[in-house]
Parts: C-alpha cells; sequence; structure tokens
C-alpha cells in the first residue's frame, strides 16, 4: 500500500507543478525532472528523494511521506531560486491535490534550505514537504 501512495502523490505533485504557469514562467517550459537530462539549461526543479513510513492506526491505514524538492539556479544572487520555490510552495502548501486510489490527508511545507553550490556557479535550492495519506475508500 505505501508504495502506491507514494506513486500516486507524486504523480499528482508532478502534475500540479507542471500545471502552474507562474511556476512555468520562473523556470521556462519542460523544466521539472524526475530524473535530470543531460545539457539542460537553468534554472529546473528536479523531485528529489522520497520517504515512505507506515502511519497505520488500530483501525485505519495510512502512510507518511516526505518528499524533497530541489532547484538549480545560475542566476546572480538568491532572487530567482527564492521566488521558484515561493511559487511551488504557493502550489504545494496545504494544496487538495487529487491522487489515484488514495485521499491526501495533508501536504505541508517543513523546510527550505538554500546554499550556493559547490562550484560557485549556482545556486541550490532544497525545499521538503510531508504529507499524509489513506487509501481511498
Amino acid at each position: 500500500m505505501p508504495q502506491n501512495a507514494s506513486r500516486a502523490l507524486q504523480k499528482a505533485i508532478f502534475e500540479a507543478l507542471l500545471a502552474d504557469t507562474a511556476l512555468t514562467a520562473l523556470l521556462g517550459a519542460g523544466k521539472i525532472f524526475d530524473d535530470v537530462p543531460q545539457g539542460v539549461s537553468f534554472p529546473y526543479l528536479t523531485i528529489g528523494q522520497a520517504s515512505t513510513r507506515d502511519w497505520s492506526t488500530s483501525t485505519e491505514e495510512g502512510a507518511e511521506h516526505i518528499l524533497t524538492l530541489q532547484v538549480w539556479s545560475k542566476a546572480a544572487g538568491r532572487k530567482t531560486i527564492q521566488a521558484i520555490i515561493q511559487a511551488v510552495h504557493d502550489i504545494l502548501h496545504n494544496a487538495a491535490l487529487t491522487l489515484e486510489d488514495h485521499n491526501l490527508v495533508n501536504l505541508r511545507h517543513e523546510f527550505t534550505d538554500l546554499t550556493r553550490a559547490k562550484s560557485g556557479h549556482a545556486y541550490h535550492g532544497l525545499t521538503r514537504y510531508r504529507a499524509v495519506t489513506e487509501p481511498a475508500t
């Protein structure tokens, strides 16, 4: 059950991000990836590490999901990356996404971390979300 919920959640998040015109204006079209193709131009967003845990009670099944999104930008300063992360927050925090065969109980932003990449030529933003799902009845 948790893996199906995880796939359904990732699909719904990916679709919500792709459908948002404000995010597309900041990133450019086709700049949200699960696996980044070689030679892609900056900025872009990747769906990063995800983990799922059993969150069942004695009477109800459920799963807790931790999902990390990563943003990469070569723009000078943090302004661009902060705008992209804010757009992602506006889309996902407390979103009422529709999941296949599952219900989304909640989806909440946990934290964001912005750093300069080790190369010194790009900024990296990491933002994490926590979701709870349950099987659809």
